[in-house]
């Protein structure tokens, strides 16, 4: 059986190149690396007044907010989604989420059909100075 806890997972910090309120810490608690077939999942906190970055995944994804409140903006579509609430994301349709609420956005994306998830944003991440996320490199 595959287990994470999401309450200990060791968070990578991100910051955009370009956009400094580009910002969050995340982590690909399950995914291939750690033996999945036909799934993944990321999870990130954005702080208030930040965003995670305009981006296009390789597999389609659904957003689900654990705390907090988001502006979710998919394609030429925005809403408001808040604890509880999520969001559908298709394959390869850019998308950016932001901290619209007055506290930590905390938000667990699960990706189906596939266990390998390229991430490519707009805008660069420091420190890795690179805009391609691969979730095979980024194992808890």
């Amino acid at each position: 059986m595959i287990t994470s806890n999401l309450n200990n997972l060791e968070l990578t910090e991100f910051t955009g190149k370009l956009d400094r309120s580009q910002h969050c810490r995340a982590a690909f608690p399950v995914n291939g690396a750690v033996g999945t077939k036909d799934s993944a999942t990321v999870y990130f906190e954005i702080e208030p007044g930040e965003h995670l970055g305009r981006h296009t995944d390789s597999a389609e994804e659904l957003l689900l907010v654990l705390d907090g409140k988001a502006e979710a903006i998919v394609g030429n579509e925005s809403g408001i989604i808040s604890k509880g609430e999520i969001a559908v994301v298709p394959k390869m349709i850019p998308h950016d989420v932001k901290n619209t609420g007055s506290t930590k956005l905390r938000m667990l994306g699960f990706f189906g059909g596939a266990n390998h998830i390229i991430a490519t944003f707009d805008d660069k991440w420091m420190p890795v100075d690179s805009n391609v996320v691969d979730t095979l490199q980024m194992v808890q």
